[in-house]
């Protein structure tokens, strides 16, 4: 998490409300540790004064998303509307949340939505039957990009200069005994997703998880988003993936890509 200690990146002073930008930030840092925090914790950790988070904090406080007993601070329910205010007006989730449900009941697995965010996937909206729901892939849930098959899937949009670069900046740590690490490999990887269309991820983000995924273009042929068919590996062979889950996603993307602008 990024301290809350940050320049305007040149913008004109006009242009940027430091106070605004430490009190988001600071809602994040909740999510950095489990529970609730005392006010010297929060200041550290947010490397503020103790007495400018305590101005923070009680301006929160105020507005309903953060609750103190006079000692410990924690966020309330109130800071869910700001996550639901962007699903609530996602284009992409109001258009394809239907065709995610339809598809996942039609195989009797999880479908997946995500969006590239830095080096990162976060997934914005799933449907499946309640049977196979799981807590590892709730909205708003974050993986790199590198490793995953919807992130390697958006990942196709760049030329290989701009994903050569990203690969170097990015922190490619093996998630699993399976994960690609290895830029150059990952750079063959991801074209070769490109040609084909689709990519198809075996166990490198998930110890007994694969998924296939297609990208999700908009009306002008950019990619915004990818979708994706997972399930746990003893369930499902790469082989029933591409034969059986595959053509569902194409015809999904298809469908949606005039309504998307």
């Amino acid at each position: 998490m990024p301290k809350l200690k940050r320049d305007a990146g040149g913008e004109a002073a006009t242009d940027y409300v430091e106070s605004l930008d430490r009190g988001l930030r600071l809602l994040q840092l909740f999510g950095t540790r489990p529970g609730a925090m005392t006010l010297s914790d929060i200041a550290r950790i947010a490397d503020l004064p103790r007495a400018t988070a305590r101005r923070i904090l009680l301006t929160l406080q105020r507005g309903g998303f953060v609750a103190s007993d006079g000692k410990l601070f924690a966020l309330t329910p109130q800071v869910l509307t700001l996550a639901s205010s962007f699903l609530r007006s996602s284009q992409l989730v109001n258009v394809l949340q239907p065709v995610l449900d339809r598809v996942a009941e039609s195989v009797k697995e999880i479908a997946s939505l995500a969006v590239l965010d830095g080096d990162e996937v976060v997934f914005i909206a799933r449907g499946g039957p309640v049977r196979v729901f799981s807590g590892g892939l709730e909205i708003g849930y974050r993986l790199p990009a590198f490793c995953t098959s919807v992130g390697r899937a958006m990942l196709g949009q760049f030329s290989e200069a701009e994903l050569a670069a990203r690969l170097k900046s990015a922190s490619l740590q093996a998630l699993t005994p399976q994960t690609v690490t290895a830029p150059k490999r990952l750079l063959a990887v991801i074209a070769d997703d490109r040609r084909k269309g689709y990519s198809l991820v075996d166990r490198e983000a998930e110890p007994h998880f694969r998924s296939i995924s297609v990208p999700v273009r908009r009306y002008d042929d950019v990619i915004v988003a990818a979708i994706n068919i997972g399930s746990h590996v003893d369930r499902i062979s790469t082989d029933e993936m591409t034969t059986r889950f595959l053509p569902l996603l194409q015809d999904a993307a298809a469908s949606v890509r005039s309504q998307l602008l």
